[in-house]
């Protein structure tokens, strides 16, 4: 009966404590309300000081995906702060590689800005990748995850309702599975 009774009482404990190990952030109820709130957006920071001249078209991605979901919003690292993304401008192809969702690096590739395509479209696509989109080739330029094959007159930079949808699923309260190994996703 007393070892039944304290593994009850650690078993009881261990759930009541489960919220505050888990890192996952909670709205809390405002005072003189009675009904519960919905659970606060997941916060995703990023650090785009390595993007070089992309900077505002990487913080214009963001917002563009801020003003598109609610599940998760996109903010710049405070100084010091460890970031989820890391933005970095190269000479290469635009791509992503993402260690879990909402974590990982973008790279701002100068080869496809050099032929014509639009910043603020690709630091958007990129970060949909970060979101936990994949690519859908071929597509329209409606669909921002159709990438360089909307070809170079499309700077379309937000996503479609299904996009939307999408990201809204990952960051939807469901627990959230980190990828086994980092994946390149390269546009």
């Amino acid at each position: 009966m007393h070892v039944r009774t304290l593994t009850g009482g650690v078993a009881a404990a261990l759930l009541m404590s489960m919220p505050l190990l888990s890192g996952q952030a909670v709205a809390a109820d405002s005072p003189g309300t009675s009904a519960p709130s919905a659970a606060a957006a997941r916060v995703i920071t990023y650090d785009a000081s390595g993007s070089a001249e992309f900077r505002s078209a990487v913080d214009r991605g963001a917002a563009i995906w801020n003003e598109s979901v609610d599940g998760v919003e996109m903010r710049p690292a405070a100084s010091g702060q460890r970031a989820n993304v890391r933005v970095v401008a190269d000479n290469g192809w635009p791509r992503a590689v993402t260690t879990s969702l909402g974590n990982g690096t973008v790279y701002i590739g100068r080869e496809a800005v050099n032929q014509g395509y639009d910043t603020v479209r690709i630091s958007s696509h990129e970060l949909g990748h970060i979101l936990g989109l994949p690519d859908r080739k071929p597509g329209p330029c409606s669909s921002l995850m159709s990438g360089s094959t909307a070809g170079i007159a499309c700077t379309n930079p937000y996503p479609n309702a299904a996009e939307k949808a999408e990201v809204e699923g990952n960051f939807g309260g469901a627990a959230i599975t980190p990828y086994r190994t980092p994946v390149l996703v390269r546009d």
